[in-house]
Protein backbone atom coordinates (compact mmCIF):
# COMPACT_ATOMS: atom_id res chain seq x y z
CA UNK A 1 0.00 0.00 0.00
CA UNK A 2 2.88 2.33 0.78
CA UNK A 3 4.32 1.70 -2.69
CA UNK A 4 0.98 2.60 -4.32
CA UNK A 5 0.86 5.86 -2.36
CA UNK A 6 4.34 6.80 -3.60
CA UNK A 7 3.41 5.96 -7.20
CA UNK A 8 0.32 8.17 -7.09
CA UNK A 9 2.23 11.06 -5.54
CA UNK A 10 4.92 10.73 -8.22
CA UNK A 11 2.31 10.94 -10.97
CA UNK A 12 0.97 14.29 -9.71
CA UNK A 13 2.92 15.72 -6.78
CA UNK A 14 0.68 18.57 -5.78
CA UNK A 15 -2.68 18.64 -7.51
CA UNK A 16 -4.28 21.09 -5.14
CA UNK A 17 -4.06 24.57 -6.63
CA UNK A 18 -2.63 27.47 -4.73
CA UNK A 19 -4.73 30.56 -4.53
CA UNK A 20 -7.72 30.17 -6.90
CA UNK A 21 -8.07 32.70 -9.67
CA UNK A 22 -11.11 34.94 -9.96
CA UNK A 23 -12.53 32.61 -12.62
CA UNK A 24 -12.43 29.58 -10.35
CA UNK A 25 -12.92 30.89 -6.81
CA UNK A 26 -15.71 28.92 -5.08
CA UNK A 27 -18.94 30.74 -4.18
CA UNK A 28 -18.82 32.62 -0.91
CA UNK A 29 -21.73 30.77 0.69
CA UNK A 30 -20.65 29.44 4.08
CA UNK A 31 -22.31 26.05 3.79
CA UNK A 32 -20.98 25.34 0.33
CA UNK A 33 -17.49 26.52 1.28
CA UNK A 34 -17.39 24.16 4.25
CA UNK A 35 -18.60 21.19 2.21
CA UNK A 36 -16.20 22.00 -0.62
CA UNK A 37 -13.26 22.36 1.75
CA UNK A 38 -14.10 19.06 3.42
CA UNK A 39 -14.23 17.25 0.08
CA UNK A 40 -11.00 18.87 -1.13
CA UNK A 41 -9.25 17.65 2.01
CA UNK A 42 -9.68 14.04 0.87
CA UNK A 43 -6.30 12.55 0.06
CA UNK A 44 -5.43 12.35 -3.66
CA UNK A 45 -8.48 14.37 -4.68
CA UNK A 46 -7.56 17.03 -7.24
CA UNK A 47 -8.80 20.48 -6.25
CA UNK A 48 -7.49 22.31 -9.30
CA UNK A 49 -9.85 23.28 -12.09
CA UNK A 50 -8.89 25.25 -15.19
CA UNK A 51 -6.22 27.41 -13.52
CA UNK A 52 -2.82 27.30 -15.16
CA UNK A 53 -0.38 24.95 -13.40
CA UNK A 54 2.74 26.92 -12.38
CA UNK A 55 6.18 25.41 -12.88
CA UNK A 56 6.60 24.98 -9.12
CA UNK A 57 3.77 22.41 -9.06
CA UNK A 58 4.94 20.27 -11.97
CA UNK A 59 6.93 17.06 -11.58
CA UNK A 60 10.20 16.10 -13.20
CA UNK A 61 10.05 14.18 -16.45
CA UNK A 62 11.95 10.99 -17.22
CA UNK A 63 11.69 7.88 -19.37
CA UNK A 64 8.82 6.48 -17.29
CA UNK A 65 6.83 9.69 -17.71
CA UNK A 66 7.12 9.58 -21.49
CA UNK A 67 6.09 5.93 -21.36
CA UNK A 68 3.10 6.95 -19.26
CA UNK A 69 1.91 9.12 -22.16
CA UNK A 70 1.63 6.08 -24.41
CA UNK A 71 0.17 3.83 -21.72
CA UNK A 72 -2.49 6.42 -20.86
CA UNK A 73 -3.75 6.58 -24.43
CA UNK A 74 -3.30 2.85 -25.05
CA UNK A 75 -5.48 2.03 -22.03
CA UNK A 76 -8.01 4.67 -23.06
CA UNK A 77 -8.57 3.35 -26.58
CA UNK A 78 -8.00 -0.42 -26.63
CA UNK A 79 -11.65 -0.78 -25.68
CA UNK A 80 -14.92 -2.32 -26.84
CA UNK A 81 -16.46 0.93 -28.09
CA UNK A 82 -13.68 1.20 -30.67
CA UNK A 83 -14.26 -2.42 -31.65
CA UNK A 84 -17.86 -1.41 -32.34
CA UNK A 85 -16.64 1.46 -34.55
CA UNK A 86 -14.78 -1.04 -36.73
CA UNK A 87 -17.93 -3.11 -37.16
CA UNK A 88 -19.51 -0.29 -39.15
CA UNK A 89 -17.18 -0.84 -42.12
CA UNK A 90 -18.65 -4.14 -43.35
CA UNK A 91 -22.10 -3.72 -41.78
CA UNK A 92 -23.08 -0.14 -42.65
CA UNK A 93 -20.77 0.74 -45.53
CA UNK A 94 -20.71 -2.62 -47.31
CA UNK A 95 -16.91 -2.75 -47.36
CA UNK A 96 -14.86 -5.91 -47.72
CA UNK A 97 -12.46 -7.02 -45.02
CA UNK A 98 -9.33 -5.58 -46.63
CA UNK A 99 -10.92 -2.25 -47.53
CA UNK A 100 -12.48 -1.80 -44.09
CA UNK A 101 -9.33 -2.85 -42.22
CA UNK A 102 -7.11 -0.43 -44.15
CA UNK A 103 -9.54 2.47 -43.74
CA UNK A 104 -9.89 1.72 -40.02
CA UNK A 105 -6.16 1.51 -39.35
CA UNK A 106 -5.01 4.51 -41.36
CA UNK A 107 -7.96 6.64 -40.22
CA UNK A 108 -7.04 5.90 -36.60
CA UNK A 109 -3.38 6.84 -37.11
CA UNK A 110 -4.16 10.07 -38.97
CA UNK A 111 -6.55 11.14 -36.22
CA UNK A 112 -3.93 10.27 -33.59
CA UNK A 113 -1.51 12.73 -35.22
CA UNK A 114 -4.03 15.54 -34.65
CA UNK A 115 -4.41 14.60 -30.99
CA UNK A 116 -0.63 14.38 -30.54
CA UNK A 117 -0.13 17.86 -31.98
CA UNK A 118 -2.59 19.40 -29.54
CA UNK A 119 -1.14 17.39 -26.65
CA UNK A 120 2.25 19.10 -26.99
CA UNK A 121 0.71 22.34 -25.71
CA UNK A 122 -0.04 20.79 -22.30
CA UNK A 123 3.52 20.80 -20.90
CA UNK A 124 4.44 23.97 -22.81
CA UNK A 125 1.58 26.03 -21.38
CA UNK A 126 0.37 24.37 -18.19
CA UNK A 127 -3.12 25.15 -19.48
CA UNK A 128 -6.03 22.88 -20.28
CA UNK A 129 -6.86 22.30 -23.93
CA UNK A 130 -9.98 24.46 -24.05
CA UNK A 131 -8.11 27.25 -22.27
CA UNK A 132 -5.41 26.96 -24.95
CA UNK A 133 -8.20 27.32 -27.53
CA UNK A 134 -8.53 30.95 -26.42
CA UNK A 135 -5.17 31.67 -28.04
CA UNK A 136 -6.34 30.22 -31.34
CA UNK A 137 -10.05 31.07 -31.45
CA UNK A 138 -10.25 34.11 -29.18
CA UNK A 139 -11.77 34.36 -25.71
CA UNK A 140 -15.43 34.34 -26.71
CA UNK A 141 -15.43 32.07 -29.81
CA UNK A 142 -13.43 29.47 -27.88
CA UNK A 143 -16.51 28.91 -25.72
CA UNK A 144 -18.22 27.40 -28.76
CA UNK A 145 -15.41 24.86 -28.97
CA UNK A 146 -15.71 24.18 -25.23
CA UNK A 147 -19.42 23.51 -25.60
CA UNK A 148 -18.89 21.20 -28.57
CA UNK A 149 -16.14 19.39 -26.66
CA UNK A 150 -18.52 18.77 -23.78
CA UNK A 151 -20.87 17.16 -26.29
CA UNK A 152 -18.04 14.92 -27.56
CA UNK A 153 -16.87 13.84 -24.13
CA UNK A 154 -20.34 13.20 -22.70
CA UNK A 155 -21.27 11.48 -25.96
CA UNK A 156 -18.37 9.10 -25.51
CA UNK A 157 -19.49 8.54 -21.94
CA UNK A 158 -22.91 7.56 -23.18
CA UNK A 159 -21.45 5.15 -25.77
CA UNK A 160 -19.03 3.61 -23.25
CA UNK A 161 -21.78 2.95 -20.74
CA UNK A 162 -24.04 1.56 -23.44
CA UNK A 163 -21.51 -0.87 -24.94
CA UNK A 164 -20.37 -1.95 -21.46
CA UNK A 165 -23.96 -2.51 -20.39
CA UNK A 166 -24.61 -4.62 -23.49
CA UNK A 167 -21.60 -6.85 -22.83
CA UNK A 168 -22.41 -7.35 -19.15
CA UNK A 169 -25.99 -8.21 -20.05
CA UNK A 170 -24.75 -10.74 -22.63
CA UNK A 171 -22.35 -12.28 -20.08
CA UNK A 172 -25.29 -12.75 -17.70
CA UNK A 173 -27.31 -14.43 -20.51
CA UNK A 174 -29.90 -11.67 -20.26
CA UNK A 175 -30.54 -12.13 -16.53
CA UNK A 176 -28.92 -8.72 -16.02
CA UNK A 177 -30.55 -5.95 -18.01
CA UNK A 178 -28.55 -3.50 -20.11
CA UNK A 179 -29.78 -0.80 -17.73
CA UNK A 180 -28.01 -2.39 -14.77
CA UNK A 181 -24.83 -2.85 -16.81
CA UNK A 182 -24.89 0.81 -17.86
CA UNK A 183 -25.18 1.93 -14.24
CA UNK A 184 -22.27 -0.31 -13.14
CA UNK A 185 -19.92 1.20 -15.77
CA UNK A 186 -21.06 4.72 -14.91
CA UNK A 187 -20.57 4.32 -11.15
CA UNK A 188 -17.02 2.96 -11.37
CA UNK A 189 -16.08 5.68 -13.87
CA UNK A 190 -17.50 8.35 -11.57
CA UNK A 191 -15.47 7.08 -8.61
CA UNK A 192 -12.15 7.46 -10.43
CA UNK A 193 -13.02 10.77 -12.12
CA UNK A 194 -14.09 12.22 -8.79
CA UNK A 195 -10.51 12.04 -7.50
CA UNK A 196 -9.02 13.57 -10.62
CA UNK A 197 -5.56 13.50 -12.15
CA UNK A 198 -3.48 11.46 -9.70
CA UNK A 199 -5.78 8.43 -9.40
CA UNK A 200 -6.77 8.76 -13.06
CA UNK A 201 -3.15 8.60 -14.25
CA UNK A 202 -2.41 5.64 -11.98
CA UNK A 203 -5.49 3.76 -13.19
CA UNK A 204 -4.62 4.28 -16.86
CA UNK A 205 -1.05 3.10 -16.23
CA UNK A 206 -2.25 -0.46 -15.68
CA UNK A 207 -5.72 -0.71 -17.25
CA UNK A 208 -4.33 -1.78 -20.64
CA UNK A 209 -2.95 -5.08 -19.36
CA UNK A 210 -6.20 -7.04 -18.82
CA UNK A 211 -7.66 -5.44 -21.97
CA UNK A 212 -4.76 -6.50 -24.15
CA UNK A 213 -4.78 -10.03 -22.75
CA UNK A 214 -8.54 -10.33 -23.30
CA UNK A 215 -8.25 -9.11 -26.90
CA UNK A 216 -5.32 -11.42 -27.64
CA UNK A 217 -7.49 -14.34 -26.53
CA UNK A 218 -10.29 -12.94 -28.72
CA UNK A 219 -7.92 -12.99 -31.70
CA UNK A 220 -7.17 -16.66 -31.07
CA UNK A 221 -10.78 -17.60 -30.38
CA UNK A 222 -12.62 -15.56 -33.01
CA UNK A 223 -9.86 -14.88 -35.56
CA UNK A 224 -10.21 -18.19 -37.44
CA UNK A 225 -13.87 -17.31 -38.07
CA UNK A 226 -13.18 -13.89 -39.56
CA UNK A 227 -14.33 -13.92 -43.18
CA UNK A 228 -11.45 -12.15 -44.88
CA UNK A 229 -12.83 -13.09 -48.30
CA UNK A 230 -15.82 -10.74 -48.24
CA UNK A 231 -15.59 -8.03 -50.90
CA UNK A 232 -16.93 -4.48 -51.03
CA UNK A 233 -20.35 -4.18 -52.67
CA UNK A 234 -21.53 -1.71 -55.30
CA UNK A 235 -20.04 -0.09 -58.36
CA UNK A 236 -16.61 1.55 -58.24
CA UNK A 237 -18.00 5.03 -57.47
CA UNK A 238 -20.11 3.70 -54.60
CA UNK A 239 -17.23 1.67 -53.17
CA UNK A 240 -14.90 4.67 -53.31
CA UNK A 241 -17.50 6.82 -51.61
CA UNK A 242 -17.99 4.23 -48.86
CA UNK A 243 -14.24 3.90 -48.38
CA UNK A 244 -13.92 7.65 -47.90
CA UNK A 245 -16.92 7.80 -45.57
CA UNK A 246 -15.65 4.98 -43.34
CA UNK A 247 -12.10 6.33 -43.37
CA UNK A 248 -13.49 9.73 -42.29
CA UNK A 249 -15.55 8.08 -39.55
CA UNK A 250 -12.52 6.27 -38.09
CA UNK A 251 -10.50 9.48 -38.32
CA UNK A 252 -13.30 11.28 -36.46
CA UNK A 253 -13.32 8.67 -33.69
CA UNK A 254 -9.58 9.17 -33.21
CA UNK A 255 -9.21 12.94 -33.67
CA UNK A 256 -12.15 13.59 -31.33
CA UNK A 257 -9.61 13.41 -28.48
CA UNK A 258 -7.74 16.47 -29.81
CA UNK A 259 -9.85 19.03 -27.85
CA UNK A 260 -8.82 17.21 -24.66
CA UNK A 261 -5.28 16.13 -25.55
CA UNK A 262 -3.38 18.68 -23.46
CA UNK A 263 -5.55 18.20 -20.35
CA UNK A 264 -3.56 15.20 -19.13
CA UNK A 265 -0.07 16.68 -19.55
CA UNK A 266 -0.38 19.98 -17.64
CA UNK A 267 1.68 18.63 -14.72
CA UNK A 268 4.63 17.92 -17.02
CA UNK A 269 7.34 20.66 -16.99
CA UNK A 270 7.64 23.16 -19.84
CA UNK A 271 10.99 21.58 -20.75
CA UNK A 272 9.27 18.35 -21.81
CA UNK A 273 10.45 17.42 -25.30
CA UNK A 274 7.71 18.21 -27.80
CA UNK A 275 8.77 15.57 -30.28
CA UNK A 276 8.69 12.91 -27.59
CA UNK A 277 5.26 14.03 -26.43
CA UNK A 278 4.07 13.94 -30.03
CA UNK A 279 5.61 10.55 -30.78
CA UNK A 280 4.46 8.79 -27.61
CA UNK A 281 0.92 10.15 -27.93
CA UNK A 282 0.67 9.11 -31.58
CA UNK A 283 2.03 5.68 -30.70
CA UNK A 284 -0.44 5.11 -27.85
CA UNK A 285 -3.52 6.25 -29.74
CA UNK A 286 -2.59 4.92 -33.17
CA UNK A 287 -1.70 1.39 -32.07
CA UNK A 288 -4.66 0.90 -29.73
CA UNK A 289 -7.29 2.33 -32.04
CA UNK A 290 -5.99 0.55 -35.13
CA UNK A 291 -5.97 -2.78 -33.27
CA UNK A 292 -9.45 -2.30 -31.78
CA UNK A 293 -10.97 -1.06 -35.04
CA UNK A 294 -9.57 -3.96 -37.07
CA UNK A 295 -10.92 -6.40 -34.47
CA UNK A 296 -14.34 -4.87 -35.05
CA UNK A 297 -13.96 -5.29 -38.80
CA UNK A 298 -13.10 -8.95 -38.27
CA UNK A 299 -16.06 -9.64 -35.99
CA UNK A 300 -18.42 -7.91 -38.42
CA UNK A 301 -17.04 -9.95 -41.32
CA UNK A 302 -17.79 -13.14 -39.43
CA UNK A 303 -21.49 -12.33 -39.27
CA UNK A 304 -21.73 -13.02 -43.03
CA UNK A 305 -20.68 -16.66 -42.64
CA UNK A 306 -21.40 -17.55 -38.99
CA UNK A 307 -25.15 -17.77 -38.20
CA UNK A 308 -24.49 -17.65 -34.45
CA UNK A 309 -22.57 -14.40 -34.86
CA UNK A 310 -25.36 -12.89 -36.95
CA UNK A 311 -27.86 -13.86 -34.24
CA UNK A 312 -25.65 -12.30 -31.56
CA UNK A 313 -25.41 -9.09 -33.59
CA UNK A 314 -29.21 -8.94 -33.71
CA UNK A 315 -29.08 -8.68 -29.92
CA UNK A 316 -26.30 -6.07 -29.67
CA UNK A 317 -22.73 -5.34 -30.64
CA UNK A 318 -21.74 -6.31 -27.10
CA UNK A 319 -23.32 -9.73 -27.59
CA UNK A 320 -21.29 -10.16 -30.80
CA UNK A 321 -18.05 -9.43 -28.95
CA UNK A 322 -18.96 -12.01 -26.33
CA UNK A 323 -19.89 -14.53 -29.04
CA UNK A 324 -16.29 -14.28 -30.20
CA UNK A 325 -15.36 -16.11 -26.98
CA UNK A 326 -17.82 -18.94 -27.68
CA UNK A 327 -16.34 -22.30 -26.80
CA UNK A 328 -14.28 -20.99 -23.89
CA UNK A 329 -17.06 -21.55 -21.35
CA UNK A 330 -16.79 -19.67 -18.06
CA UNK A 331 -13.36 -18.33 -18.99
CA UNK A 332 -14.89 -16.66 -22.04
CA UNK A 333 -17.49 -14.97 -19.87
CA UNK A 334 -14.79 -13.81 -17.48
CA UNK A 335 -12.94 -12.24 -20.40
CA UNK A 336 -16.20 -10.64 -21.50
CA UNK A 337 -16.46 -8.98 -18.10
CA UNK A 338 -12.89 -7.68 -18.46
CA UNK A 339 -13.72 -6.21 -21.87
CA UNK A 340 -16.82 -4.52 -20.44
CA UNK A 341 -14.96 -3.06 -17.48
CA UNK A 342 -12.22 -1.91 -19.82
CA UNK A 343 -14.61 0.75 -21.10
CA UNK A 344 -14.10 2.55 -17.81
CA UNK A 345 -10.59 3.44 -18.99
CA UNK A 346 -12.13 5.16 -22.02
CA UNK A 347 -14.80 6.86 -19.97
CA UNK A 348 -12.57 8.42 -17.31
CA UNK A 349 -10.55 10.91 -19.41
CA UNK A 350 -13.63 12.00 -21.36
CA UNK A 351 -15.61 12.73 -18.21
CA UNK A 352 -12.63 14.53 -16.69
CA UNK A 353 -12.28 16.80 -19.73
CA UNK A 354 -16.02 17.47 -19.85
CA UNK A 355 -15.88 18.92 -16.33
CA UNK A 356 -13.09 21.27 -17.40
CA UNK A 357 -15.13 22.26 -20.45
CA UNK A 358 -17.99 23.34 -18.21
CA UNK A 359 -15.61 25.57 -16.26
CA UNK A 360 -14.34 27.22 -19.45
CA UNK A 361 -17.86 28.25 -20.48
CA UNK A 362 -18.07 31.23 -18.14
CA UNK A 363 -17.38 32.87 -14.80
CA UNK A 364 -20.27 31.20 -13.03
CA UNK A 365 -19.58 27.65 -14.20
CA UNK A 366 -15.87 28.21 -13.45
CA UNK A 367 -16.79 28.64 -9.79
CA UNK A 368 -18.37 25.20 -9.60
CA UNK A 369 -15.81 22.69 -8.24
CA UNK A 370 -14.57 19.99 -10.59
CA UNK A 371 -15.78 17.19 -8.30
CA UNK A 372 -19.38 18.48 -8.46
CA UNK A 373 -19.26 18.83 -12.24
CA UNK A 374 -18.04 15.22 -12.37
CA UNK A 375 -21.25 14.13 -10.68
CA UNK A 376 -23.39 16.17 -13.07
CA UNK A 377 -21.53 14.83 -16.13
CA UNK A 378 -21.98 11.19 -15.10
CA UNK A 379 -25.69 11.71 -14.47
CA UNK A 380 -26.15 13.31 -17.92
CA UNK A 381 -24.49 10.60 -20.00
CA UNK A 382 -25.95 7.77 -17.92
CA UNK A 383 -29.45 9.09 -18.57
CA UNK A 384 -28.65 9.45 -22.30
CA UNK A 385 -27.26 5.90 -22.44
CA UNK A 386 -30.41 4.50 -20.87
CA UNK A 387 -32.58 6.43 -23.30
CA UNK A 388 -30.60 5.46 -26.42
CA UNK A 389 -29.74 1.86 -25.59
CA UNK A 390 -31.51 0.48 -28.68
CA UNK A 391 -29.87 2.78 -31.27
CA UNK A 392 -26.15 2.23 -30.75
CA UNK A 393 -24.99 2.00 -34.37
CA UNK A 394 -27.06 5.04 -35.39
CA UNK A 395 -25.52 7.00 -32.52
CA UNK A 396 -22.02 5.94 -33.56
CA UNK A 397 -22.40 6.75 -37.23
CA UNK A 398 -24.09 10.13 -36.79
CA UNK A 399 -22.40 11.38 -33.62
CA UNK A 400 -18.79 10.60 -34.51
CA UNK A 401 -18.93 12.07 -38.01
CA UNK A 402 -20.60 15.27 -36.82
CA UNK A 403 -17.97 15.78 -34.12
CA UNK A 404 -15.15 15.16 -36.56
CA UNK A 405 -16.26 18.11 -38.69
CA UNK A 406 -15.65 20.78 -36.08
CA UNK A 407 -12.51 19.23 -34.59
CA UNK A 408 -10.68 19.16 -37.91
CA UNK A 409 -11.74 22.74 -38.66
CA UNK A 410 -10.45 23.82 -35.26
CA UNK A 411 -7.16 21.97 -35.78
CA UNK A 412 -6.58 23.70 -39.11
CA UNK A 413 -7.10 27.12 -37.51
CA UNK A 414 -4.80 26.20 -34.61
CA UNK A 415 -2.07 24.99 -36.96
CA UNK A 416 -2.16 28.14 -39.07
CA UNK A 417 -2.22 30.45 -36.05
CA UNK A 418 0.71 28.58 -34.55
CA UNK A 419 2.89 28.12 -37.64
CA UNK A 420 2.13 31.34 -39.51
CA UNK A 421 1.26 34.05 -37.00
CA UNK A 422 2.99 32.81 -33.82
CA UNK A 423 6.11 31.37 -35.38
CA UNK A 424 8.41 34.11 -34.09
CA UNK A 425 6.87 35.53 -30.90
CA UNK A 426 5.03 32.49 -29.53
CA UNK A 427 2.40 32.61 -26.77
CA UNK A 428 2.18 34.32 -23.39
CA UNK A 429 0.61 31.48 -21.43
CA UNK A 430 0.24 33.54 -18.25
CA UNK A 431 -2.49 35.68 -19.83
CA UNK A 432 -4.86 32.72 -20.13
CA UNK A 433 -7.68 34.55 -18.31
CA UNK A 434 -6.96 38.13 -19.47
CA UNK A 435 -9.46 38.93 -22.23
CA UNK A 436 -7.67 42.17 -23.11
CA UNK A 437 -4.50 40.28 -24.13
CA UNK A 438 -6.10 37.36 -25.95
CA UNK A 439 -7.08 37.42 -29.64
CA UNK A 440 -10.51 38.85 -30.45
CA UNK A 441 -11.20 35.77 -32.55
CA UNK A 442 -13.04 37.52 -35.38
CA UNK A 443 -10.96 35.81 -38.05
CA UNK A 444 -11.07 32.42 -36.35
CA UNK A 445 -14.84 32.61 -35.79
CA UNK A 446 -15.48 33.58 -39.41
CA UNK A 447 -13.24 30.80 -40.73
CA UNK A 448 -14.90 28.36 -38.33
CA UNK A 449 -18.37 29.25 -39.62
CA UNK A 450 -17.27 29.09 -43.27
CA UNK A 451 -15.71 25.70 -42.60
CA UNK A 452 -18.98 24.51 -41.10
CA UNK A 453 -20.88 25.71 -44.17
CA UNK A 454 -18.54 23.63 -46.33
CA UNK A 455 -19.00 20.61 -44.06
CA UNK A 456 -22.80 20.89 -44.19
CA UNK A 457 -22.82 21.15 -47.98
CA UNK A 458 -20.67 18.02 -48.23
CA UNK A 459 -21.93 15.88 -45.35
CA UNK A 460 -23.63 12.55 -45.94
CA UNK A 461 -25.63 11.43 -42.93
CA UNK A 462 -28.95 9.70 -42.32
CA UNK A 463 -30.59 12.96 -41.26
CA UNK A 464 -29.14 15.14 -44.04
CA UNK A 465 -27.26 14.76 -47.33
CA UNK A 466 -25.47 17.81 -48.68
CA UNK A 467 -25.81 18.67 -52.37
CA UNK A 468 -22.08 18.24 -53.06
CA UNK A 469 -22.02 14.84 -51.31
CA UNK A 470 -24.76 13.59 -53.65
CA UNK A 471 -22.50 14.20 -56.63
CA UNK A 472 -19.59 12.17 -55.23
CA UNK A 473 -21.12 8.73 -55.83
CA UNK A 474 -24.40 6.98 -56.49
CA UNK A 475 -25.08 6.52 -52.79
CA UNK A 476 -23.18 9.61 -51.62
CA UNK A 477 -19.88 10.06 -49.78
CA UNK A 478 -19.16 11.99 -46.61
CA UNK A 479 -16.81 14.79 -47.64
CA UNK A 480 -17.62 17.03 -44.67
CA UNK A 481 -14.24 16.79 -42.92
CA UNK A 482 -12.22 17.43 -46.04
CA UNK A 483 -14.17 20.30 -47.53
CA UNK A 484 -14.89 21.98 -44.18
CA UNK A 485 -11.25 21.99 -43.07
CA UNK A 486 -9.97 23.05 -46.50
CA UNK A 487 -12.35 26.02 -46.67
CA UNK A 488 -11.27 27.14 -43.21
CA UNK A 489 -7.62 26.68 -44.22
CA UNK A 490 -8.06 28.98 -47.21
CA UNK A 491 -9.95 31.85 -45.57
CA UNK A 492 -8.28 32.03 -42.14
CA UNK A 493 -4.81 33.44 -43.05
CA UNK A 494 -6.02 36.58 -44.90
CA UNK A 495 -8.72 37.23 -42.30
CA UNK A 496 -6.25 36.84 -39.46
CA UNK A 497 -3.78 39.17 -41.20
CA UNK A 498 -6.50 41.83 -41.43
CA UNK A 499 -7.47 41.30 -37.78
CA UNK A 500 -3.89 41.74 -36.58
CA UNK A 501 -3.42 44.80 -38.74
CA UNK A 502 -6.62 46.42 -37.41
CA UNK A 503 -6.58 45.39 -33.73
CA UNK A 504 -3.02 44.20 -33.08
CA UNK A 505 -4.07 41.02 -31.27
Amino acid sequence: MEKIDKDIEAATPDVAPGRPSDESRPPATDFFSRVNAKIHSIKYLEARGIERVPESERHKVGVSNYMQMSLLWFSTNITANNIAVGMLGPLDYGLGFTDAALCAAFGAVLGAIGVAYMSTFGPASGNRTMVIARYFMGYWPSKICALLNIVIMLGYGMIDCLVGGQILSAVADGSMSVVVGVIIIALISWLVVLFGMSVFQYYERWAWIPQLLALFVLVGSAGPKFDTSIASTGDSATINGNRLSFFSLCLSASVAWAPAGADYYVYYPSGTKKWKTFAMTTLGIGLSLAFANVMGVGLASGTFSQPSWASALDVSSGALILEGYAGLGGFGKFLGVLVALGLIANNIPGTYSATLGFQVLGRYTARIPRWFLSCISVIIYTACALGGRNQLFDIFENFLALMGYWVTIYLVIALEEHLIFRRTHGFDWETWSDRSKLPLGLAAFTAFVIGWVGAILCMYQVYYVGPIAKLASADGADLGIWVGSSWAMIVFPPLRWLELRKFGR
